[in-house]
């Protein structure tokens, strides 16, 4: 959805450079380098952490067991936080966007990969021609006029012909969250506590359980080295010589730096406050919960804002330890307006706490996950969700006036969720 706020300005403030005027003490120039070094850095995490998981997923193939399917999962919850860090790149920079639908596309109709609980599930959707394809149990598959032959599951398949098949953004047939619905299966809990339970019998060829375990585990290890793979080239894309780096690169520096704010605002507002946090607060849907299979909404959603705050301050803590860190876009709306960036400082803090919050209380003992804290009976759990919606438009309206300051043009991402928001 694009209706979201637009804010210009032709300010002649000597930030960035023109005939006859010098550049501020922080150059534009030199926070794009460190933007995209970041980049690099944060794709490059997610990459390797993703190796991690390919690793748990092969031994779970090999050797199903209890054991290797809870190794599997934690692989999963591991490495995905390097990954959400990563989320402000997707917005302004054109070859993540196209990207990412291959890699966090949600949500799913889990009836196109596999086999679902058909009480809850129900066997057709008007959305959705799809809905209960069941790839695995096919070898055959109908997509509209055409005819696919499944019977081998390869990269081909579920890349180009089943995701985003019909023009149905449900049709998620690869990424983050297709591997996690095999590692977990349905969450069947509503807004009650417990995440999916899928049995690691499902995976066994001597006690397969729900049938076709060795397609099963066919299209999970498909899954996950397109995933992996995935990640790969976007951290290649930013090295530099890169695609992804040249495309910034080439970029004036105010158009470089609306790059930026873009991806800070459309995350933070149109994105997290409004398509993943208010919509599913309205609808008191778990269905709406982004790591609805795991129940990890609650650390993901942190570690988004985490990644804002970093684009922002360029300082960033590799999963090796090393800090990435350089000239910042903070530094540079310092010079320009101190009060208003202190302002951005002072909302990003507060929204940071108010996810911390939300994370101690998912992973307390007895506590409360994301799906439980949105269900429609319990007001003091929408209220502390509320509150990271709150948190996030104001954390923007602080960004949008750092941005009407510097001169600089974007376009954010809206969200009819928060067509209400002034």
């Amino acid at each position: 959805m694009q209706m979201g706020w637009t804010r210009s300005a032709v300010l002649a403030l000597g930030l960035f450079a023109t005939a006859g005027s010098a550049l501020a003490e922080t150059k534009a120039r030199d926070v794009l380098k460190t933007y995209a070094d970041i980049a690099q850095a944060m794709y490059g995490d997610a990459h390797t952490a993703s190796l991690d998981l390919q690793k748990a997923v092969d031994a779970l193939i090999k050797t199903p067991s209890e054991a290797t399917l809870k190794a599997a999962r934690q692989a999963w919850i591991d490495a995905r936080p390097w990954y959400m860090h990563s989320e402000p790149y997707r917005f302004g920079n054109p070859v993540v966007d196209e990207w990412e639908g291959n890699v966090n596309s949600w949500p799913l109709d889990e009836g196109l990969i596999d086999y679902v609980d058909a009480a809850s599930y129900g066997d057709k959707s008007d959305e959705n021609p799809l809905y209960t394809l069941n790839v695995i149990a096919n070898k055959t598959l109908k997509i509209g006029k055409e005819t696919v032959d499944a019977s081998v599951i390869t990269p081909e398949l579920l890349k180009d012909k089943l995701n985003g098949a019909m023009s149905s953004d449900a049709n998620v047939a690869v990424g983050w969250h297709a591997v996690e619905f095999l590692l977990w299966g349905q969450d069947l809990n509503g807004t009650g506590p417990g995440a999916g339970d899928r049995p690691w019998t499902d995976y066994s060829l001597t006690q397969c359980t729900h049938g076709n375990c060795d397609r099963r585990a066919a299209y999970l290890k498909v899954a996950t080295d397109l995933l992996v793979s995935d990640l790969g080239d976007m951290a290649a894309w930013w090295a530099p010589g890169g695609k992804a780096r040249a495309d910034l690169e080439a970029k004036d520096d105010k158009a470089g730096i609306g790059t930026i704010f873009t991806g800070l605002g459309s995350l933070s507002f149109g994105e997290l406050a409004g398509e993943r946090i208010k919509l599913g607060l309205v609808l008191h849907d778990p269905e709406e919960e982004h790591d609805c299979f795991s129940d990890d909404t609650h650390h993901s959603y942190l570690n988004s804002e985490r990644g804002i705050i970093a684009v922002w301050t360029a300082s960033y803590k590799g999963r090796d330890g090393k800090l990435v860190t350089g000239p910042s876009l903070a530094q540079l709306s310092a010079e320009a307006d101190p009060a208003l960036a202190a302002a951005v400082d002072a909302r990003m803090a507060e929204t940071l706490q108010r996810f911390v919050k939300v994370q101690e209380e998912g992973d307390k003992p007895g506590g409360q996950r994301w799906d439980q804290l949105i269900g429609a009976d319990n007001p003091a759990g929408n209220a502390m969700i509320q509150g990271l919606v709150d948190g996030l438009v104001a954390q923007t309206r602080a960004l949008e006036a750092v941005i009407a300051k510097l001169g600089v043009e974007v376009k954010v991402q809206g969200s009819d969720s928060l067509k209400d928001v002034n």
